[in-house]
């Protein structure tokens, strides 16, 4: 079996903070005086931070948190300001960094999980989007507000609709309506919706069952790394043995009833 590390460690950027405690690492946006609104310097550090803790051995799950009232207000007001007067060429690079951020986040080899403390908009959707599971506090408001001043929730999208759903997404972004936390679980936005004194009680019980569960999974494979690339062959294996036994036609029907209705 493998040992985790239990001492906490501790990285502080002006916009990240970085710890772990045991197999769990939490990024922690702390900009809370502009509601976590993020900027060009953000989106940079955010792949970093994932990128740094995905390839961690001792850890096991990663939280993304946010201080204050909100989670993400989406994207900071002084930074859109400049955009406005950038090129053509300079939105396409910026909106590519915007894509990057998405998918380091989507794709980082450990189990990811959103702890939405407070009101997320906007691009902030697209944070919580990308984590693979989302716990909420049932005050918080959600918004796809980008419609409001003209732009489309385009770089945000796929990760949005895979989380919400095409018909939740399209009612969404078209009126950027705010909806409440049990809103966002009904539609699959989130997993949970908790009172904020159980928050972290549930996000920690959540943290711990990951941990666990990976930390089973590699000890069954004799310690190979948690790359996506052995877990996508582990759940190769599992498919095929599902559709090799949906193959097999019931024992009480003879083959060529196979796919006849009764």
């Amino acid at each position: 079996t493998r040992a985790f590390t239990h001492q906490p460690a501790h990285t502080m950027t002006q916009h990240l903070a970085i710890t772990q405690t045991g197999p769990v690492a939490h990024i922690t946006l702390t900009m809370p005086e502009i509601r976590n609104a993020f900027s060009d310097e953000v989106i940079q550090a955010i792949p970093g931070a994932f990128a740094d803790v995905g390839t961690r051995a001792d850890v096991r799950a990663v939280v993304l948190a946010a201080e204050g009232p909100a989670f993400c207000a989406g994207a900071n007001l002084h930074w859109m300001r400049r955009m406005a007067d950038y090129t053509r060429d300079e939105n396409l690079a910026d909106a590519g960094k915007l894509a990057t951020m998405l998918c380091t986040i989507a794709e980082c080899p450990k189990p990811t999980i959103a702890r939405v403390q407070g009101d997320v908009y906007a691009g902030g959707m697209g944070l919580v989007a990308a984590c693979d599971m989302a716990v909420s506090v049932d005050t918080a408001w959600y918004c796809l507000s980008e419609v409001k001043i003209g732009l489309a929730p385009a770089t945000i999208s796929p990760y949005v609709i895979r989380a919400m759903g095409t018909r939740a997404a399209q009612r969404y972004f078209l009126t950027a309506e705010r909806f409440t936390a049990a809103e966002a679980h009904h539609i699959g936005f989130v997993h949970e919706v908790v009172a904020a004194d159980a928050l972290d009680a549930t996000g920690q019980a959540d943290d711990r069952e990951l941990a666990k569960d990976v930390r089973t999974f590699l000890d069954k494979h004799q310690g190979m790394n948690a790359t996506p690339e052995v877990f996508a062959a582990h759940h190769a294996r599992i498919i095929a043995a599902d559709q090799s036994r949906v193959a097999k036609p019931a024992p009480d029907r003879p083959p060529n009833d196979r796919g006849r209705g009764r």
